[in-house]
């Protein structure tokens, strides 16, 4: 794909002057602002619950490998 340069950028910025008007302009780039961040801070959220989560996940089942006889123990009497 070719990249957009300067003349790309300025058609651009005056069709969405046109389909906007100037007094919307910045409300818009607010509101994309917010959506960003919040994409990005979910995204951190989810990546920082889901590495502890591995962690946890990866523990039990070494002790597991490493003790398979209190595994049997734990059966229900008769």
């Amino acid at each position: 794909m070719s990249q957009i340069g300067v003349p790309g950028i300025i058609l651009l910025v005056i069709l969405a002057l046109l389909l906007f008007g100037p007094n919307k302009l910045p409300e818009l780039g607010r509101a994309v602002g917010r959506t960003f961040r919040e994409f990005k801070d979910g995204a951190r959220e989810i990546i920082a619950d889901d590495a502890p989560a591995k962690k946890k996940e990866e523990a039990p089942q070494q002790a597991v490998a490493a003790e398979p006889s209190k595994v049997e123990d734990k059966r229900l009497p008769e």
